[in-house]
């Protein structure tokens, strides 16, 4: 699989219906966007679960442009957001595919659930939870969780509880997901779902403007992110450009590898 490399991680060069075929197979799916390769720069242990996925396909039009910047362009942008609602479409026939969604808030998963059965008109999404603030902190609660997912009876998990926290519970507790074969970390898709956050206009999206978009709407949230983000990434890109980037955790990698 072709993989384009930005800053400290590489992204499959995958196309959206190639990566449903492929999860026939399971895997784990990352949706890298700027806020997650600024915060790979600064987080080791972020960085080492982020290189164990099976997939990381591109969650921004900005890294596209990025990519073009650097010579080496990316086929499609796949987003959590337009991610999960073409799989469950892709697979809506297909009974082997049962879905546990985690995260937001009760009525909110509770709703998404509805919507999404109503849409694909099975129970695909066979269950559904809302973890509590900090739950990733709490062990017992947890283990609770993994308890019913177990019980489910779902094969897939569908994640979004924000990043670095999904992907780093995803690679925390995947093993003890003894029916899970596909992992999706899907951020704020849930909320879209459910109806109780809009989605950018098309066009916004398509030209890279999605971010401005959620920033108008949540700017207490999301200024951090967009804002504070944005000018260290453009500097590092401009450093691969110049052939002037350094891994801050490569010195570490070769010390393992020796």
């Amino acid at each position: 699989m072709r993989r384009v490399t930005l800053l400290n991680t590489t992204i499959h060069n995958i196309k959206m219906v190639d990566l449903l075929e492929n999860l026939r197979g399971g895997g784990v799916v990352f949706t890298p966007n700027v806020n997650h390769i600024v915060c790979l720069q600064k987080n080791k242990e972020f960085y080492s679960i982020y290189q164990e996925a099976d997939y990381r396909v591109c969650d921004s039009k900005i890294l596209m442009y990025a990519s073009n910047f650097l010579g080496s362009p990316i086929l499609e942008k796949i987003s959590g957001s337009d991610l999960f609602p073409a799989f469950y479409k892709y697979y809506q026939n297909d009974e082997n595919i049962k879905i546990f969604l985690l995260g937001s808030k009760e009525k909110t998963v509770q709703t998404a659930k509805k919507k999404i059965n109503t849409r694909v008109g099975r129970n695909i999404i066979i269950a559904a939870h809302s973890p509590s603030f900090g739950f990733e902190k709490k062990e017992d609660e947890c283990k609770k969780i993994v308890e019913l997912i177990n019980n489910s009876g779902a094969t897939v998990l569908a994640i979004g509880v924000g990043s670095p926290k999904q992907e780093m519970w995803i690679a925390k507790y995947k093993k003890q997901l003894k029916n899970i074969n596909i992992f999706l970390a899907i951020g704020a898709t849930i909320d879209f779902e459910a109806g109780n956050v809009k989605r950018s206009p098309k066009w916004m999206s398509e030209i890279g403007f999605e971010w401005l978009y959620r920033l108008l709407n949540e700017p207490r949230r999301l200024w951090k992110r967009y804002l504070l983000d944005a000018l260290p990434f453009l500097w590092l890109i401009l450093k691969q450009r110049l052939l002037l980037y350094r891994n801050p955790w490569s010195s570490n990698i070769r010390r393992k590898e020796l």
